[in-house]
């Protein structure tokens, strides 16, 4: 048994502090595990949001020593303990209390987004048909656990909070999924440019860095939606195909 310091961020939307904890740990500890021990024996009222303990509910998100991460996926013996853990609530939504954030901002944008719209299964080829590389494509994106670790780490959101402006990575991974999707219909691209606010990301990977999903939102979601946008509305050559080509 080791003992190990926590500093807990405890408060609500009007103010907090980081508070101390001492407490024992053990072998094969994750974050979550400490943080429900300091619950049990020192803190009672302290709140935390957790489901599965798995890492596929994505509620345990947190800022551990400054990183957004899952407490349950975060082993004590990847931490350095001879200083103080430091556990935070992530900074891009407001605080609730203590380790929880008002996360549903998220929901919100959700809704904003256009549908998946499949094309009529009689026109004329009759099929649905898909090849395993298209359905492979967008499949990456549907591991998302919904933990908005991505969200939280974006600096367009955490550091200059244009939330009306910029709906973040984890909701440019799923526009991704639908424009992808080689049955879907619909054209979100005007939204993309002008209230989706694709083009503020700066391609810095710091989402994808995070993901504890491992999905390449950068390299796979948000540079293909950047270059269909350029293609659509920044490219002359695409204009003038545009004009001159046959219309249907």
């Amino acid at each position: 048994m080791k003992t190990a310091l926590f500093k807990i961020w405890r408060g609500d939307a009007a103010a907090g502090k980081l508070v101390d904890y001492t407490t024992e740990v053990s072998d094969g500890m994750v974050v979550l595990d400490a943080v429900h021990k300091i619950q049990a024996a020192q803190a009672n009222d302290l709140a935390c949001r957790w489901n599965c303990k798995a890492g596929k509910c994505g509620s345990c998100s947190a800022e551990i020593n400054g990183m957004p991460k899952l407490m349950c996926m975060t082993r004590l013996d990847q931490i350095p303990l001879d200083r103080p853990v430091t556990i935070e609530p992530m900074r891009a939504f407001p605080r609730i209390r203590d380790l929880a954030t008002d996360v549903s901002w998220n929901f919100e944008v959700k809704k904003k987004i256009k549908k998946f719209n499949p094309r009529n299964p009689d026109a004329p080829d009759g099929t649905w048909r898909m090849s395993q590389a298209d359905v492979d494509r967008v499949q990456e994106f549907r591991k998302c656990i919904e933990c908005f670790l991505c969200q939280d780490v974006c600096h367009v959101l955490r550091d200059h909070h244009k939330h009306d402006d910029f709906i973040g990575p984890r909701f440019l991974a799923f526009v991704a999924a639908l424009e992808m999707h080689p049955l879907d219909t619909e054209d979100r691209l005007a939204e993309l440019k002008r209230a989706h606010g694709v083009g503020l990301c700066n391609i810095t990977k710091c989402c994808t860095k995070v993901c504890p999903e491992h999905i390449a939102i950068t390299d796979n979601a948000i540079i293909p939606l950047k270059e269909r946008v350029v293609d659509e509305f920044f490219d002359p050559l695409g204009w003038l195909w545009k004009a001159l080509r046959p219309r249907p």
